[in-house]
């Protein structure tokens, strides 16, 4: 029968978010609930919340999480009830266009849950990324759910499921950062410090953290960084380039996602050298460049959707990593809190005083 859980939403554009009960129904054909275990809380929740993404409000917000499978619907096969899992919010298909060709980390048809969870009084609540886990329980569609280990701390593995998956693909997936190159990252929040993990992780041996916050660029050493450069002070473009013997980064990656950063990430990288954009722009945002100079400079001009990750395949090699020592997510979790703290988690998000806030339900 249908379950009655606490539960986390935004109700309106820009209103605080409020605790609530809500109902989870059983799963139908292709779906599963989930006991959340934790949830980050990601910048893509605030854009939810201050009416960023969309206006299909209720939100129930949450996607960064570390779960266990309690119930399962028919149909599925790729996890049992007990399995930890990381959520998802990239279900392959197999069948769109992108899984035909064997890219199945850009599938263009993912799946969520069919069903809704709603309010007590049946209002029905939009998931944040087709998850909504700032829940005791969630509703999700089974190829959103990736087995991993048990032995390793649910807080740090969760952050794969967004964040921070997002970094370390944008270095070693979109950016393919090979052993001996120079990379340096423009911007040091979450995503941006995942980046330098990444990049260490896949052998890069000259890292440059690039940020205007001194406490930002001291927890980028802390993860790889083996240079860095306070934009507030001197030239980005300057500053790579003289680290780099006066080439540029064979790498650059914008974790910022403005016109301006992208602009420095283009003109820091060495020629044939590749920008990898995974910073997140707004839609009034337009960029500007002389196409002789995007002609002349080679390379390559790169996106990141997802650090294009592909679950089932990146989450496992990556716990696998944390596990053996080589990947500090533990260093990426600044505080563990409740499912009432969320608020001011968003505040300390926007002072930029933490990587992640991590929500402990269960």
């Amino acid at each position: 029968m249908p379950h009655k859980v606490k539960a986390v939403i935004a109700r309106a554009k820009n209103a605080d978010v409020e605790l609530v009960d809500i109902i989870v129904p059983d799963p139908g054909p292709g779906e599963v609930v989930v006991d959340v275990l934790t949830c980050g809380v990601c910048h893509t929740d605030l854009h939810y919340k201050l009416g960023g993404i969309g206006d299909d409000y209720p939100y129930l917000l949450g996607h960064e999480s570390t779960a266990v499978v309690s119930q399962i619907g028919e149909n599925v096969t790729n996890v049992k009830v007990g399995d930890r899992v990381i959520l998802n919010w990239r279900a392959v298909c197999g069948q769109c266009r992108a899984c035909e060709k064997g890219q199945p980390q850009y599938c263009f048809n993912t799946a969520n849950a069919t069903q809704k969870m709603t309010l007590e009084d049946g209002t029905e609540l939009s998931p944040a990324l087709g998850i909504g886990s700032f829940a005791e329980k969630t509703l999700v569609a089974a190829g959103q759910c990736t087995k991993v280990d048990e032995d390793a701390d649910a807080a740090a593995v969760g952050l794969l499921g967004c964040g921070i998956m997002a970094g370390i693909g944008a270095a070693m997936n979109t950016g393919e950062i090979k052993r001996g190159e120079s990379v340096a990252v423009i911007g040091c929040g979450g995503v941006g410090a995942a980046s330098i993990a990444g990049a260490q992780l896949a052998g890069a041996t000259t890292i440059i953290a690039v940020d205007v916050n001194p406490a930002k660029l001291e927890k980028a050493k802390e993860l790889g960084a083996t240079h860095t450069v306070n934009s507030a002070e001197v030239d980005a473009v300057a500053a790579i380039q003289e680290l780099t013997g006066g080439f540029g980064a064979d790498v650059v990656i914008d974790a910022v996602g403005r016109p301006e950063t992208y602009k420095q990430a283009f003109y820091a990288r060495d020629l044939a050298g590749r920008v990898v954009l995974v910073g997140v722009p707004t839609p009034e945002m337009k960029l500007e460049l002389p196409l002789l100079d995007v002609f002349g400079r080679g390379g390559s001009l790169k996106s990141s959707w997802y650090g294009d990750c592909l679950p089932s395949r990146d989450f496992p090699m990556l716990v696998s990593q944390y596990k053996l020592g080589r990947l500090d997510l533990d260093a990426f979790v600044t505080e563990r809190i409740k499912l009432d703290q969320i608020e001011e988690a968003f505040h300390k998000m926007h002072e930029g005083t933490v990587l992640r806030s991590v929500v402990e339900i269960a």
